[in-house]
């Protein structure tokens, strides 16, 4: 069962499965603000990473099967974050809708390029040089952007173009991710409530 609701540029998103139960605010015109309730603390601390670097403000909460492991929960927020950000984007008139940025964290850089085109993509070009960071499996990361890609209906490419530890390969992914994402989502000022596309639709 799926409920949403959309006030401006916010959105509630509440999806329920027999694994996991998730609740998403999010509101593209925040300060960075990040509330998180999920059991994985290190996915925690991603999620931080992205509303910080997007500036918006974030509240993820999730009751999900942690007994069994973490990917039910990592792959549904993700899923869910999609979802809110389908609905608080909108219609998409007047945004920038492409993003990219370049994140450096000592020897790791990752480069995340996002088109809000209504069409999900998604290309993961990361190689680990952990199995886990902590009890957190590395291979999660792209489980996540997976589940956000195809509900938010986004062409999100994500490379690490070097890294030597794990946590810092994954924290240049969601910084970049956030600030990419906050680009596509801006307003452009050349552009008015047109749509930033030929077509007509996004």
């Amino acid at each position: 069962m799926k409920t949403m609701s959309q006030t401006s540029r916010r959105a509630y998103v509440s999806r329920d499965t027999l694994e996991t139960r998730v609740r998403v605010q999010l509101d593209l015109d925040g300060t960075g603000r990040g509330e998180f309730r999920t059991g994985v603390p290190f996915l925690e601390h991603m999620l931080d990473q992205i509303a910080r670097h997007g500036l918006f403000d974030l509240t993820v909460e999730c009751e999900g099967d942690l007994h069994i492991d973490d990917h039910h929960t990592v792959e549904d927020i993700g899923i869910t974050l999609g979802m809110a950000l389908a609905q608080a984007v909108g219609d998409k008139r007047g945004i920038r809708r492409y993003g990219h940025a370049y994140v450096p964290l000592d020897e790791a850089l990752s480069r995340v390029v996002i088109d809000l085109s209504g069409r999900p993509g998604l290309v993961f070009a990361c190689d680990f040089t952990r199995a886990s960071i902590g009890r957190f499996e590395t291979q999660l990361v792209q489980e996540f952007f997976q589940g956000f890609v195809n509900h938010a209906r986004a062409t999100l490419h994500i490379d690490n173009l070097r890294g030597v530890n794990a946590h810092h390969q994954a924290e240049t992914i969601f910084k970049a991710f956030g600030r990419a994402l906050r680009m596509a989502c801006e307003p452009d000022p050349r552009l008015g409530d047109a749509l930033p596309s030929t077509k007509g639709a996004l």
